[in-house]
């Protein structure tokens, strides 16, 4: 605190000095011009930035969900803090601003409404046959939407169905809850 009071008293003191008043005047008008060409630069980063947090907090697209994002239908793979990398059914990655995704209107096919959608999360040791794993969580619920999320240090693989209203979709998951730890029992994932 003492040397936030003593440099403010020398400033002061020096700007009484007429060139100092006049380059300090300088100093403070660059810096100001600095600092619009700078927002101005970062401004589309910034807004993706935020938008890419609304976009965390609100989830109108989720890890695997169908989109169609301008006419491009795509399973979203990866939402960023500034960009969401969706994959098109030819296999190319569009890399989408999370401004665009906040601003502009998406068709979300996967999620026609969060509380009838019962989902659950399973976590599968990459060295087990995921794919047998898969197919048999798709037979768990006719319907269902299974797949495999993440490949990072395990496979998270997603098991999604639809209910007829929210307490439906609660006791769906604990059905699904019991039927995949079954069926990860059966593959050998737990003893």
């Amino acid at each position: 605190m003492t040397t936030v009071i003593i440099f403010i008293a020398l400033l002061s003191a020096l700007l009484v000095i007429p060139q100092v008043r006049a380059v300090a005047g300088g100093l403070l008008a660059s810096s100001a011009v600095l600092g619009i060409i700078i927002g101005f630069a970062s401004q589309r980063t910034l807004g993706n930035f935020i938008a890419g947090l609304l976009i965390a907090f609100t989830q109108p697209v989720r890890l695997g969900d169908d989109v169609v994002v301008e006419q491009t239908q795509g399973i979203v793979e990866e939402i960023g803090l500034i960009y969401t990398f969706v994959r098109t059914r030819s296999g190319d990655r569009l890399v989408i601003p999370n401004e665009k995704l906040a601003s502009d209107t998406i068709r979300n096919s996967t999620i026609r409404s969060r509380e009838k959608v019962a989902e659950i999360t399973i976590q599968v040791p990459l060295g087990r046959d995921v794919g047998a794993v898969v197919d048999r969580l798709r037979r768990l619920r006719e319907g269902a939407d299974v797949f495999v999320s993440d490949l990072s240090d395990k496979a998270t693989v997603v098991v999604r169905a639809e209910a007829e209203d929210e307490p439906a979709a609660e006791r769906l998951e604990r059905e699904l809850r019991l039927g995949a730890y079954d069926v990860l029992r059966a593959e050998g994932v737990y003893a």
